[in-house]
């Protein structure tokens, strides 16, 4: 089999569940995977073989594939930030969305730090049901001086991020625990931010979610809400000026904008890049 009749033969296997173009982009993620080779490459070595080890793995692959699993969760891997990062069904696939959030979350610390008077004080963050860790990652590579914590509920998760951050080099403080039980909150420090990609698909969207998303995701992280639980935390732990930063579904913007608004803090709504409320920070007033 060689590599241009794989593809081939994969492409027109997976448009049977998905849209010609989302099959094609699948099939060339998995035969990038499994070559190693560039879509410019497996052009120009379209004749060469798939060698037997490639073969079975691509074998492995298709029927799972064909089940609706994303390729993501097939592979191992979700790119983020420019990282790859491991994931598997311990955890959400990070988002171009989320990336958003972080490239926010930079400006404003930049703008923060270039507007504040020169001090050493450390500067501290927490990401709130962190997944597979991609956003704490991000930030503490770009942010090399800051203290990141994150937490979540599921070891599996943590064990993902674990697996990430020592992947992408970095060291953050994780942590084991319940968030919506406020009981556990004397276990996480005070920071100058929190951060948070909470679980915000209401569930009347439930119905129309693509199986693909809904077979495999974790349903407990999909559709349990939880931006109040954060604003009472950001009143007991969040250090003087600091702020929250959240992802939101694009119809909760009003919403979660009054709740923050209600618990006592400056609230942005911000659009992502296709003109939806996709983000809000909660600044101390």
């Amino acid at each position: 089999m060689t590599i241009h009749e794989a593809q081939r033969g994969l492409t027109e296997q997976l448009t049977a569940i998905y849209e010609a173009r989302e099959a094609a982009n699948i099939a060339d993620w998995v035969l990038e995977h499994l070559t190693g080779w560039k879509k410019i490459d497996r052009i120009v070595h379209k004749t060469s073989s798939l060698s037997p080890e490639q073969k079975s793995r691509l074998a492995a692959y298709t029927p799972l594939l064909l089940a609706h699993t994303p390729v993501q969760y097939v592979l191992h891997e979700a790119w983020f930030s420019g990282m790859r990062l491991y994931v598997d069904e311990n955890v959400l696939i990070p988002r171009p969305e989320t990336e958003e959030l972080v490239e926010w979350v930079l400006e404003n610390v930049a703008y923060r730090t270039e507007n504040r008077e020169a001090d050493s004080s450390p500067f501290s963050m927490l990401d709130i049901g962190t997944g597979s860790g991609c956003i704490p990652i991000a930030l503490k590579k770009k942010l090399p001086q800051a203290t990141v914590h994150a937490c979540d509920v599921s070891e599996g998760a943590l064990g993902v991020a674990r697996r990430n951050a020592e992947a992408q080099q970095v060291i953050i403080d994780w942590h084991s625990l319940d968030f919506l039980d406020a009981a556990t909150w004397a276990l996480l420090p005070s920071v100058n931010m929190i951060v948070s990609n909470p679980p915000y698909i209401p569930l009347r969207d439930k119905d129309t979610m693509h199986d693909n998303v809904l077979l495999h995701e974790p349903h407990l992280a999909l559709f349990v809400l939880f931006y109040r639980t954060i604003a009472a935390f950001a009143k007991e732990k969040l250090l003087p000026g600091g702020s929250i930063y959240v992802e939101i579904h694009e119809d909760l913007g009003p919403a979660t904008q009054e709740l923050f608004a209600a618990a006592g803090f400056h609230v942005e709504l911000k659009k992502d890049m296709q003109g939806k409320d996709r983000m809000v920070k909660a600044g101390m007033l």
